[in-house]
């Protein structure tokens, strides 16, 4: 038990003590002898129960003087405890109503100056009234009775027997003299003994818990007080022996693993398996990083199985390798945007003519980042004819932004490793083509193209474009999982722009994924803007030549775009303007004259003979022939439909290379005319005397698709009726088996086609208006449409 002070110490040493114990009988107390009015000596937590001899240091000048007299002259005390133990001078508020006459039997003189007083504890009393305070307190006290069981039957044995094994419990936990006390209990066989003897031995969790016990006269509800408070200190003795132990097995296991890993690094050192230092460089550079704590924690994981390989082991390369890896990653390191949308477009323009939807898609990106400040970049899909602009608008794109580029050839890649990486169990593992490219990079919100996404391939190693589906979707891209990484990576940030010539083979969940765009191809006149603009002062500057060196004729740039080149977009222009460069750098090399403008009559020298024939609209003044349009991933092309008509049993054959698609759009033309002859000005039975042979020219080159429908009619009609079409018209559409004429694609392609070859008239189908009407005038400038619902139309209008 705690050695308590009837005053405060800035510091108290804390001691265990066991009481004397005496009992009331044996005291042999006078009753005439105990007075009503007493001298009170205010205690600091610490309640005296009836019958104990206890030490307690003295502070207090009044105190001291009270018990110094009291020792002398041999009177009784009142002992009283204060409820506020920090009160110097207290008065009746202060103290409790209950406490015990005692009296001192013995003073000492302590080594530390302070004097502590042996007391004995007799009876019980309740303080009546505070008489007075000077020299010391007096108070008038009444005097409480003792109602104590009159035998010791099984349940007071029984309640005695509880009260000691609970205290045994509490002295234990406590580590008090609990074998002292344990001999001290054994010997008690009174219960009103007993219970003065705990209670006044045992610390309760609330003093105001003692202080209860002395006001209760009944021996046995004191008994029974004492024992819920013996309860709950047993009770909490528990939780705080829990908590002890759980704390010891943690500094034990600290310990374990403190001295296991001292032996583990000796044993390493005498193997060869110090990790050179290579660990701690790691880890310093891992400090300086801005990576999320899931990724910070994989890393520490992952370096300490680096420190227990051996240096010359291959699993030391590798794992070494891939936590270089983990560092060189930009992780939340992002590069600040150029939010300057006038900037943007300025470099935009001045990079590639036209293009203008996906001009306007990255300023319209721009200017919502610059409103909200944060925004998931866009996934676009540019697709159009090779030669116009889509793989390097990329970098125009990066430039405007301010950002990184990367670009990835996708074309005939066929293993889903190349996107995801290889797991680094594998020899020669390495990470996915997306994740290097963002270390490349250094930031985590580059521009990624994407090249040639339609040429993607697969096979046993796996489909590389349902592997994308993961990267190019904005709402999962934010945990791409890559297979050497094996952590989440956010690609959000990352502004994914992918290129294609026709987005047929892409699959249709990924291209749900993207904004397609279709880049179409260039007229003439841009074609000379371009050259104009563009590609003459680029190979000018790749041959050394300087512009007064070297200039172009307009009407030469007009002839190489009619005559060398048959594309739609401008690459085969390019190419022959560095021919020219090349020529002209060969001439100024070897000294000779070389014209400071190129014409139209030095191209033979320069080029060589025309390799590009367009074909022009000829050949329509006679019956059959009829000129359609066509759509290839190369751009728009005009063909020719060709029927001839002999005497024969009404069968119809077909040449030209043509596809299923194409040969039921005949069928179903032939069809419809043997069920309408009067369209050929024929009854049935001459229709059926006649044999029809339909031809589409170039049989080497492949063709097919429903829209030569109208075409392949108006061609058989004309045979038929052994008369002409209108000059200058050209077709398309898909035709019904009911006759009706239905829309088709490519539309700006095609118009442009009919352009190159001289057409001034195009039919196609009603329903295809609008995509006319969202084509720029200056394309359709010069051409009249003519649309149609059903073939009666055609026919009507072409004769």
């Amino acid at each position: 038990m705690r050695k308590e002070y009837d005053y405060a110490l800035p510091a108290v040493a804390e001691v265990n003590v066991i009481p004397m114990m005496q009992d009331e009988g044996s005291m042999k107390i006078d009753e005439a002898q105990l007075p009503d009015i007493l001298p009170v000596l205010a205690l600091r937590n610490v309640a005296l129960f009836p019958g104990s001899i206890f030490p307690i240091t003295i502070g207090r000048e009044k105190s001291v003087k009270l018990v110094k007299e009291a020792e002398k002259s041999e009177f009784f005390i009142g002992a009283i405890p204060q409820y506020d133990a920090t009160v110097e001078d207290p008065g009746e508020a202060d103290l409790y109503r209950f406490g015990t006459v005692a009296r001192v039997l013995k003073t000492l003189d302590m080594p530390d100056g302070n004097l502590t007083a042996i007391v004995q504890s007799v009876r019980r009393i309740e303080m009546v009234a505070l008489l007075s305070s000077d020299p010391y307190l007096t108070a008038r006290v009444r005097y409480r009775p003792e109602i104590v069981p009159e035998s010791n039957g099984n349940d007071i044995v029984a309640l005695m027997e509880s009260i000691k094994e609970k205290a045994v419990t509490v002295m234990k936990n406590a580590n008090m003299g609990w074998r002292e006390g344990i001999n001290a209990m054994r010997a008690i066989d009174n219960l009103h003994f007993l219970v003065n003897f705990v209670a006044t031995t045992v610390e309760a969790e609330d003093f105001r818990q003692k202080m209860e016990l002395l006001q209760y006269d009944d021996v046995r509800v004191r008994a029974m007080k004492l024992l819920t408070i013996l309860e709950t200190q047993v009770q909490l003795g528990k939780i705080k022996q829990e908590i002890n132990q759980k704390v010891k097995s943690e500094i034990d296991q600290q310990q374990r693993e403190y001295y296991l890993n001292n032996q583990l690094r000796t044993i390493q050192e005498e193997l060869g398996m110090d990790d050179t230092g290579d660990a701690e460089k790691l880890r310093a550079r891992a400090k300086e990083k801005d990576w999320p704590k899931a990724i910070a924690e994989a890393f520490e994981r992952e370096l300490t199985k680096l420190t227990k390989h051996n240096p010359n082991s291959p699993d030391y390369s590798i794992q070494y390798t891939y936590l270089e890896f983990m560092l060189d990653l930009p992780w939340n390191k992002v590069s600040v945007d150029n939010l300057d949308l006038a900037n943007a477009k300025k470099v935009l323009d001045d990079d590639h003519f036209g293009l203008d939807d996906v001009k306007d898609r990255i300023i319209e990106y721009l200017a919502v980042l610059k409103l909200k400040g944060n925004m998931k970049s866009p996934i676009l899909c540019l697709y159009g004819p090779p030669g116009v602009g889509k793989t390097s608008l990329g970098k125009s794109v990066a430039r405007a932004l301010g950002r990184k580029y990367i670009r990835i050839a996708l074309g005939g890649m066929h293993d889903e490793a190349e996107i995801r990486g290889h797991r680094k169990t594998y020899v020669g593992a390495l990470p996915g083509r997306i994740l290097n490219g963002i270390c490349r990079a250094g930031t985590s919100n580059p521009v990624i193209v994407l090249d040639e996404i339609d040429k993607l391939g697969s096979d046993f190693k796996g489909d590389p474009s349902s592997a994308l589906l993961e990267a190019l979707d904005s709402e999962q891209n934010t945990t791409f999982h890559d297979n050497y990484l094996d952590l989440d990576y956010d690609l959000s940030n990352v502004l994914f722009i992918t290129t294609a010539n026709s987005i047929s083979p892409v699959q249709p969940a990924l291209l749900d994924r993207m904004e397609v765009i279709n880049v179409t191809g260039y007229l003439a006149e841009e074609k000379m803007e371009i050259a104009r603009k563009f590609l003459v002062p680029k190979q000018l500057k790749e041959h050394g030549l300087k512009p007064k060196t070297l200039r172009i004729d307009k009407s030469c740039l007009r002839e190489i775009i009619d005559q060398y080149t048959h594309e739609s977009g401008v690459r085969g222009l390019e190419k022959q303007i560095a021919k020219i460069s090349r020529v002209t750098a060969k001439k100024i090399a070897l000294g000779e004259e070389a014209p400071s403008v190129i014409k139209k009559e030095h191209l033979k020298e320069y080029l060589g003979l025309p390799t590009a024939f367009h074909d022009l609209q000829k050949g329509n003044e006679g019956p059959g022939v009829v000129t359609g349009l066509a759509w290839t991933s190369m751009g728009g092309e005009i063909l020719f439909v060709e029927s001839s008509i002999s005497n024969g049993k009404g069968v119809m054959s077909m040449t030209g290379n043509l596809g299923d698609v194409m040969k039921e759009s005949a069928t179903i033309a032939y069809q419809y005319i043997k069920a309408h002859p009067e369209m050929a000005k024929m009854t049935s039975k001459q229709f059926s005397q006649k044999d029809i042979h339909v031809h589409v020219p170039e049989g080497a080159t492949p063709k097919d698709g429903p829209s030569a429908g109208i075409t392949m009619v108006t061609s058989m009609v004309s045979a038929l009726r052994g008369k002409g079409i209108r000059k200058g018209i050209a077709m398309t559409g898909e035709m019904t088996l009911r006759g009706r004429v239905l829309p088709v694609g490519g539309i700006k392609e095609k118009i442009l086609a009919a352009k190159r070859a001289g057409v001034n008239t195009i039919v196609i189908s009603e329903e295809n208006r609008k995509d006319v009407e969202d084509i720029k005038p200056v394309y359709i400038q010069g051409l009249e449409f003519h649309y149609v619902k059903t073939i009666q139309d055609v026919i009507n209008f072409v004769f």
